[in-house]
């Protein structure tokens, strides 16, 4: 594999935090997380139950719209929390009312925020059109050249080809270069339709009107992920967990995705089927380019898979590092202590395991400084204050 640092980033995640109210009640689901992802690398995203991922993934694919923070795919920005603009907005406003305020320059800031509203607004709606005319403009670059180079006889076919590729690049949204896969393969699964319907269904709501098109590119699915073509016309019931799970990715991958995010795909079936899936999406990494965001809570079948690893912990990212280094030489107590909850199959190891139990209030003192995330050594970021800092770069130095 390339150097990761000669990549594109791909994903770019700046402060997102997604907040659920309930009554006066606030959850912070999600708060302060932020990771890149590049071009052709997996992403792993652990923790335990109810720590965030899930959530994370669903606000970067919009599912959620997220609270603050922002999310830029291929350099567009496609997702934009406004509530720390306008909760500072509203901070400035009431400093205004103050008799000593500084009022030239609390406008001025005034007048930024607002136009960073008004920009983040205008950045999501028109990502799409921006995306749509580069698509096109690639295309026709691309078509060009082929032309230049292309005996009489091929010209026809290769306009014409091009022309169908156009027409359905004019119908793709830059979000729908996103797709995700979902834990649970039987919830995730309409029972009313056929797995045609099922898998062609992103290609229909984009506006696909070709029937023969549309059942080419199922078949071509189903093939790449072990299915056969007679499969397309049962219904999910039909179906045993693993193939179920097949079918989600083949739904998943049908639309061309640059980016997929698999939500726990393997944490719902048996151990040799998850052996199955996680090497059927290793193998479309390699042949269809992907990257993934691979969340689980499995650490074992994170490490085999993943380039990196960020872990999260009540909502925030606690550490990120690539998968070496991070088995290597975890900083975190968290990290510690997810590590030690591993097992592996040599009794002898098992009988001398000692379980390490994290504990925040006790691991941690923030009573004069609240930590941040921070670059320990290259690569390896974690979220600490000074004092932790400075111990975790001892750490380093004395393994």
């Amino acid at each position: 594999m390339d150097n990761r640092e000669e990549r594109e980033v791909l994903l770019k995640v700046e402060h997102l935090c997604q907040y659920f109210k309930s009554g006066s009640f606030e959850l912070k689901a999600v708060d302060d997380v932020s990771f890149d992802i590049k071009k052709g690398e997996v992403f792993g995203l652990v923790g335990e139950s109810g720590c965030g991922k899930t959530t994370t993934g669903r606000s970067i694919i919009k599912l959620y719209n997220a609270t603050s923070g922002n999310v830029f795919f291929k350099g567009r920005r496609i997702c934009a929390g406004l509530r720390s603009y306008k909760e500072e907005l509203k901070a400035e406003r009431k400093k205004l009312r103050s008799p000593d305020a500084d009022k030239e320059a609390i406008e001025a800031r005034i007048a930024a925020l607002k136009e960073e509203i008004k920009k983040a607004k205008k950045d999501q709606k028109d990502c799409d059109k921006m995306y749509k005319e580069a698509r096109v403009h690639e295309l026709t670059e691309e078509r060009d050249q082929k032309l230049s180079s292309a005996s009489e006889s091929e010209k026809e076919a290769i306009t014409a080809e091009y022309a169908e590729k156009i027409k359905r690049a004019k119908r793709e949204n830059l979000v729908t270069k996103i797709q995700m896969i979902f834990q649970d393969p039987i919830a995730s699964l309409n029972p009313r339709m056929t797995v045609r319907e099922i898998v062609s269904e992103g290609l229909i709501i984009q506006g696909e009107k070709d029937k023969k098109y549309i059942q080419d590119e199922v078949y071509k699915v189903l093939e790449l992920v072990s299915l056969v073509p007679e499969h397309a016309d049962r219904y999910p019931h039909e179906f045993s967990g693993g193939q179920r799970q097949r079918i989600g990715i083949a739904r998943s991958i049908i639309m061309k995705p640059d980016l997929i995010i698999a939500d726990e795909p393997v944490s719902a079936l048996d151990v040799s089927i998850q052996a199955q899936v996680i090497n059927l999406l290793n193998d479309l990494r390699s042949q269809l380019g992907l990257t993934i965001l691979f969340i689980a809570h499995d650490l074992s079948v994170v490490k085999y898979f993943s380039d990196r690893i960020g872990v999260m912990y009540f909502g925030k990212m606690v550490e990120l590092a690539s998968s070496d280094e991070l088995f290597k030489h975890p900083l975190h107590p968290y990290t510690r202590s997810l590590l030690s909850a591993i097992p592996l199959p040599d009794p002898h190891y098992e009988k001398k395991r000692k379980r390490i139990t994290y504990n925040p209030l006790a691991e941690h003192d923030y009573s004069q400084e609240q930590p941040t995330f921070r670059e320990v050594c290259p690569g390896h970021f974690v979220r600490c204050n000074t004092a932790e800092f400075e111990r975790y770069q001892e750490m380093l130095k004395n393994e």
